[in-house]
């Protein structure tokens, strides 16, 4: 009876041992052809266009440059962090004349880049069917969207997760996004 037993715990290890040595190759890049080190590549989910205008109540203004000739503010209701490495917003830009437009966009901290989804018209959102993906200018007069990644949604090159971080960046006295990059606690 005691060399049953023995035998079957022999056969019960050899087993396990040959099972996790086969879970063990399954995970290995040069068994399964997938590179770890390879650059990944980028799915934008899916945007639907905002259902409401830009709400006067959450907007913040922020500081973008001396040389700016326009105001900025961001709808802090309408911040979005998604999950494929785009934060969406709207934001109010206001001429010196005090005409306003709305407009929603996202951006992207891993590329450094920005995509007009749409603006509002007339009363209703009109998505922009052109929209793409472009670079964020970092040394053009009104460089609103450097100012929003460096000051508040990015972590240098990555995008900021936690919205109380973006909020409280967003604040008047504490925004760092009229200087040169940043991440969200304001280090250089």
């Amino acid at each position: 009876m005691m060399k049953l037993s023995t035998r079957n715990l022999r056969l019960s290890i050899l087993t396990l041992a040959l099972g996790l040595t086969l879970a063990g190759c399954a995970g290995d890049p040069l068994e399964s052809g997938l590179d770890p080190f390879a650059p990944m590549i980028f799915k934008e989910g899916a945007t639907a266009m905002p259902l409401n205008p830009p709400n006067k109540s959450t907007l913040v203004p922020f500081y973008v440059s001396m040389t700016t000739t326009f105001k900025f503010a961001i709808d802090t209701d309408s911040i979005l962090i998604g999950a494929d490495g785009v934060t969406r917003y709207i934001v109010v830009l206001t001429s010196p004349n005090g005409s306003q437009q709305s407009q929603y966009e996202g951006i992207r901290c891993d590329s450094f880049q920005w995509r007009l989804y749409g603006t509002f018209d007339n009363g209703k959102w009109q998505e922009n069917p052109l929209g793409t993906w472009k670079e964020i200018q970092r040394s053009i007069h009104n460089r609103y969207q450097a100012a929003l990644a460096q000051g508040a949604l990015c972590s240098f090159n990555t995008q900021e997760k936690n919205i109380k971080v973006i909020l409280q960046s967003l604040d008047p006295s504490k925004f760092t996004g009229g200087t040169q990059p940043t991440n969200s606690s304001g280090l250089q």
